[in-house]
């Protein structure tokens, strides 16, 4: 080949336009990721539509998800943040969600992805840039059983925002039908920590709970939350949805949670002899490494007219 002195240079990729976001299908269709160019990243699964991962651009995973969690749609998934939806727990004298498996069907249910869009700010600066994956379900995706379970007509829109600072979920619920709905919505938070000893949850001061483990008693908060045992507590933060709920370890902060709409915040931790007795939950020691801080709306019902929809979501950062 003769060598040109004057031969043309190679072309940018796209003159003046920053990195984008990248987003992939995998697993046979089954799951969603999307990285940023600043390297953080996100995994979804259509099952449940549940974030199974999160990591900062030095690639650390900021959710945790159990070892034995099963990831191929047999069952919903333990850890990460699955989705309850209709019914938070189970509800056998609310006679329309009394016949549910516990925390509803939306973490069993097979998602649809609508699609991606990212934004940039007006700095074009890529280290600015996010994306959001959208995914659908609704009364008519579900299956037949789930239906005679709850009759009721319904959409809802799941959405996945990554940012350079941060994680939110957020989720709209519409009802489509021709009666009033009752549910109840919670984002079950699996946040990975290194050592619960040295974990403290701040932001739920002076506030009103009810403790599960403990009879369902309703307690109030006097100070900072230590987890020393098995704990399961559902807040209503005394200063509301957007005072941050932060969790502290060794003193820094780890995550940072605000909520939209979400009036309630629910704090677990198994311990020792629950983790032992949950199948899925491996190694039976990975309490040590998570704490569930989870936003949602689910002391009493929310009620839908026809028409009406609810929204409501969370931020994380760290």
């Amino acid at each position: 080949m003769v060598d040109r002195p004057n031969k043309p240079a190679a072309l940018a990729s796209t003159p003046g336009l920053p990195p984008q976001p990248q987003v992939h299908i995998s697993h046979a269709n089954s799951r969603v990721s999307a990285v940023l160019p600043t390297g953080e990243s996100v995994e979804v699964l259509l099952f449940g539509a549940t974030v199974i991962s999160w990591k900062d651009r030095a690639g650390n995973e900021k959710l945790w998800v159990s070892d034995a969690a099963k990831l191929d749609g047999s069952k919903a998934v333990r850890g990460g943040i699955p989705l309850v939806f209709p019914v938070f727990g189970t509800a056998p004298d609310h006679a329309a969600t009394s016949k549910l498996p516990q925390h509803g069907f939306a973490r069993n249910s097979k998602w649809e992805f609508l699609g991606k869009s990212s934004s940039e700010s007006a700095s074009s600066s890529h280290s600015d840039a996010s994306v959001k994956l959208d995914f659908g379900l609704s009364s008519a995706t579900l299956d037949e059983k789930t239906r005679e379970l709850w009759p009721y007509n319904f959409s809802a829109i799941y959405s996945v925002t990554l940012t350079p600072d941060g994680l939110s979920t957020g989720i709209v619920i519409t009802n489509d039908g021709k009666e009033p709905l009752e549910c109840q919505v919670l984002l079950h938070t699996y946040l990975r920590i290194n050592d619960i000893t040295k974990v403290q949850v701040t932001g739920l001061e002076d506030s009103e709970y009810i403790d599960k483990v403990d009879g369902a008693q309703t307690k109030s908060q006097p100070g900072v939350v230590a987890i020393t045992g098995e704990t399961d507590r559902v807040y209503t933060p005394a200063k509301g949805p957007s005072s941050p709920v932060v969790v502290t370890e060794g003193g820094e902060t780890a995550f940072s949670v605000v909520r939209d709409n979400l009036k309630d915040v629910v704090v677990w931790n198994p311990w020792t002899e629950k983790a032992a007795g949950m199948g899925d939950f491996e190694p039976k020691d990975g309490f040590k490494n998570m704490i569930c801080v989870e936003a949602g709306s689910v002391r009493g019902w929310t009620s839908l007219e026809t028409g009406d929809a609810f929204e409501g979501a969370q931020t994380i950062s760290y």
